[in-house]
């Protein structure tokens, strides 16, 4: 069972998370404030209030999560990054696998 990690702008990370769920690209979205440390176009950002979302998924479903996620983030090259499972409780890989469909 994938999980994706993604970052964005913390006023767009709830919008986007309530998107993935509406849409059955993710059972669920866990969002997460950080703060970010990059260096976008020559320029290091320090001060940067973003959201980590962790998107549960299905290995079916997730071309399609990726696509759409990357057409409504606002950020220009979105941090979306996929993670699989080693271990799941059947139960809930179960209950993904129905929220998705």
């Amino acid at each position: 069972m994938p999980t994706v990690y993604a970052t964005a702008p913390r006023d767009a990370a709830d919008d986007l998370a309530r998107f993935l769920v509406e849409n059955r690209l993710a059972a669920c979205v866990n969002v997460v404030d950080c703060d970010s440390v990059y260096r976008w176009d020559g320029t290091l950002y320090d001060d940067e209030a973003e959201a980590i979302l962790f998107a549960k998924t299905t290995a079916e479903r997730y071309p399609d999560l990726k696509r759409e996620l990357e057409a409504e983030h606002p950020d220009d090259v979105p941090c979306i990054e996929r993670f699989d499972a080693v271990d799941t409780l059947e139960a809930y890989a179960d209950w993904v696998g129905r929220e998705v469909r």
